[in-house]
C-alpha cells in the first residue's frame, strides 16, 4: 500500500514539472526520496493521472512475455520498462526475467500462495511387513536392536545427568 495519496504525489509532479525546483529540491521540501519523485514524474508524463494513482492487479503469462519481449527488443531498462507499462514495482522485473530463462513461458505463470501444505514425515525404518509374517530370527534381531538402542538412551541420560550442574538451596539470609 502507498504510504502517500494521489493528490500529494500530484502536488510534487506539479512542482517539478512548473520549472521551479529540481528532482532534489521537491523531495526534500516534502520527506520523499528524489528517485521517487523522478518515477513519478515519469508516471505523470507516461499516463497521466492514473499512473499516480494506487493500482492492484495480477499479470498474466502473456503480458509477462510481451513486457519482457519489449525490453530486450528496445534495449530498456527495468525502470523504463515499467513505467511503460505502468508497472508500479520495477524490481518485479528481474524477477520475471529470472525465471524466464530458468524455465521458459511456464515459469511465468502463476505460483501458488500461502505456506506449502506440509508432508507427513516418512517413516524412519521401512516397515516390511507385519509381526506376524516375520520370521522367528527377524524378530529376535529387531528384539536385539531394540535393547541396544534403549540402553544407549539409558546411558547417555545418566551422564547427562550426572555433569548437570546441581541445584543450589537458596540461602536463607
Amino acid at each position: 500500500m502507498s504510504k502517500h495519496s494521489a493528490r500529494f504525489k500530484r502536488s510534487v509532479v506539479d512542482s517539478y514539472l512548473c520549472g521551479d525546483e529540481s528532482y532534489a529540491s521537491a523531495a526534500s521540501k516534502r520527506g520523499v526520496d528524489a528517485a521517487t519523485v523522478r518515477k513519478w514524474v515519469a508516471l505523470y508524463q507516461a499516463h497521466g493521472d492514473a499512473g499516480l494513482s494506487r493500482k492492484y492487479g495480477r499479470y498474466d503469462v502473456a503480458f509477462k512475455l510481451s513486457v519482457l519481449e519489449r525490453m530486450w527488443k528496445d534495449g530498456l531498462s527495468h525502470r523504463q520498462t515499467a513505467t511503460l507499462f505502468n508497472i508500479r514495482n520495477s524490481g518485479c522485473l528481474t524477477g520475471w526475467e529470472k525465471h524466464y530463462h530458468a524455465g521458459g513461458i511456464e515459469a511465468l505463470g502463476p505460483r501458488p500462495r500461502g505456506r506449502p501444505m506440509s508432508k507427513p514425515p516418512a517413516p524412519a525404518v521401512p516397515v516390511a511387513a507385519s509381526d506376524e509374517a516375520k520370521s522367528r530370527e527377524e524378530l529376535l534381531a529387531e528384539l536385539k536392536q531394540l535393547r541396544m538402542e534403549n540402553a544407549y538412551l539409558k546411558k547417555l541420560r545418566a551422564l547427562t545427568q550426572e555433569h548437570a550442574p546441581k541445584k543450589r538451596k537458596p540461602s536463607k539470609r
